[in-house]
């Protein structure tokens, strides 16, 4: 892939792996634009027609991309799979590189090391992770009671899809493996038990 990465780069940076479609717009530093839409169903229909107001209210269009972020989760599986694969095809199609961002560290961006991301999972579970100085931890789930001890839960210091479009900016020099989905159960999608079983040619 092409190095295409500037000093003063453009970078899309979108999520959404909660009940939500957010995405972000970056030139260097500099927030050109940031959306963040409440929504429990129907990303799939509305990320791209979200991203392309996005580009043309700043008065840019694809072509003007340098990188792509994505969250990658952990969170909803649907949500987060909508945006790996549309991540994963513009990348291609743009001949940019896509870089994924886990929910919490997108969310820790921008904030005091020692610290702890919660972020409400289903029902009563949350996910949560901590990160300190030069090192961090891993996405995690328990109970919302049951967390263990450890630095303060801290409020984000930023909307998800420009902790997102910030952490892919700077990583985007480096080589990075395609986004992937990062879930911490099996996907709860199962067959239906009457269903013929799929045969692959």
């Amino acid at each position: 892939m092409p190095d295409r990465i500037t000093s003063d780069p453009v970078v899309l940076g979108f999520d959404t792996s909660a009940a939500h479609c957010a995405a972000a717009l970056l030139r260097g530093d500099a927030v050109l634009a940031a959306v963040h839409e409440d929504m429990t169903k129907g990303q799939a229909e509305r990320l791209m027609p979200m991203l392309e107001e996005m580009l043309a209210g700043a008065g840019l269009g694809w072509g003007d991309l340098d990188a792509i972020g994505v969250g990658t989760g952990p969170g909803n599986f649907t949500g987060i799979r909508v945006a790996v694969a549309a991540a994963r095809g513009l990348a291609l199609s743009l001949g940019i590189p896509a870089i994924g961002v886990e929910a919490p560290e997108a969310l820790a961006w921008g904030l005091p090391r020692p610290c702890r991301v919660v972020i409400a999972g289903r029902g009563d579970m949350v996910i949560w992770q901590d990160f300190a100085e030069g090192a961090e931890g891993r996405p995690q789930q328990t109970a919302a009671g049951a967390l263990p001890p450890g630095p303060a839960q801290a409020a984000p210091a930023t909307g998800i899809a420009e902790g997102v479009a910030r952490l892919a900016a700077a990583r985007a020099h480096l080589p990075q493996p395609r986004p992937a989905p990062v879930y911490l159960r099996p996907a709860d999608a199962a067959p239906a038990r009457d269903a013929p079983p799929v045969i692959l040619a």
